[in-house]
């Protein structure tokens, strides 16, 4: 793309949730987004992203990092923004932008292989005991649910959700809710109730503890993993690393970090923030061959973008054209 031809475009939107959504950091009943729109000789692509207050981003300051970008390629959009939520959103856009331009598919364009459906997991919200209980049993039809924890007192939580979804695998997400002690002394009892996957037990700062400590079930560094940087600082204190493209600043940095993750031995789970379909639908290649995917924003919302992915017994499905990529 030449400089003087782009035009981009910063929308808020605002998608309701199905219900409301907790974790160990506050709750919330809507998703709020990011919608980028990337246009060039009458072509436009799409990208969306999701502000996270957690790394210091929101609506209004994500849209200024945007406003007035003229992006001449994606190279030159990792040198112009820095991993985080504006390029996500930038670098989607681009993506799906290049797709329209050559008619091609953005995995044709990736060098990937055609991606296929992944199973995904579904969030239950942190709550009462007796409300995941339920919870559970509503969704104990899935295959893979993600428990959102983070409290000093989740024991109770984990044997309800196994009492309600007896059969389906289990990962759980403490959102840095836990402190050392709180997770050693968890731990067994994650094997005894058949927990696959822990995520981000220990708050970033204070993950050294993990060094070291004995850990029965995999360990998946989330908000202590960002982009490849991030890699060198987490060897010895975790087993998967957590992809969001919102952290990464987008599809490219992602299928690198992907790539250097594999290559340093730690495994690949492939995760979201809240938002639509729009948000989810770059993941999904990334996702191809993870050990968990967790991209499940779109089943959380009362309501979807037009074109939405299609999730059935055989998980999440690429994209349509119609909806990016």
């Amino acid at each position: 793309m030449k400089e003087g031809r782009v035009h981009i475009t910063v929308k808020a939107d605002s998608f309701p949730l199905a219900e409301v959504f907790t974790i160990s950091r506050g709750s919330r009943t809507e998703a709020q987004v990011l919608t980028v729109e990337v246009t060039e000789d009458g072509h436009t692509g799409r990208g969306e992203c999701v502000p996270y207050a957690r790394y210091g981003e929101t609506l209004d300051s994500v849209a200024a990092d945007i406003s007035g970008l003229v992006p001449s390629d994606r190279a030159a959009l990792q040198e112009a923004l820095a991993a985080g939520a504006a390029r996500n959103a930038v670098d989607c856009a681009l993506w799906d932008l290049e797709a329209k331009r050559l008619g091609r598919r953005a995995w044709e364009i990736a060098g990937l292989p055609a991606p296929g459906p992944e199973i995904t997991a579904f969030t239950l919200s942190l709550a009462e005991p007796e409300v995941m209980e339920a919870a559970a049993r509503r969704h104990a039809h899935r295959p893979l649910l993600k428990i959102k924890l983070g409290t000093p007192d989740d024991m109770p939580r984990l044997e309800a959700v196994r009492r309600g979804a007896p059969r389906a695998r289990i990962i759980v997400d403490a959102n840095e809710g836990w402190t050392a002690e709180v997770y050693a002394d968890l731990a067994p009892h994650l094997v005894r109730l058949g927990v696959a996957l822990v995520e981000q037990p220990l708050p970033a700062g204070e993950d050294a503890a993990l060094i070291g400590m004995e850990r029965p079930v995999p360990v998946c560094a989330d908000e202590s993993c960002h982009d490849r940087a991030s890699l060198p600082g987490l060897k010895g204190k975790y087993d998967v690393v957590n992809i969001k493209l919102d952290k990464t600043g987008g599809l490219t940095e992602a299928l690198a970090l992907r790539e250097a993750a594999r290559a340093e031995g730690f495994g690949v789970m492939v995760g979201c923030m809240v938002g639509s379909s729009l948000a989810m639908a770059p993941a999904v290649l990334v996702a191809q061959g993870a050990v968990v995917t967790d991209l499940d924003g779109p089943l959380l919302l009362a309501q979807d973008r037009d074109h939405a992915l299609q999730f059935d017994t055989e998980g999440v499905h690429p994209p349509s054209a119609a909806l990016w990529g």
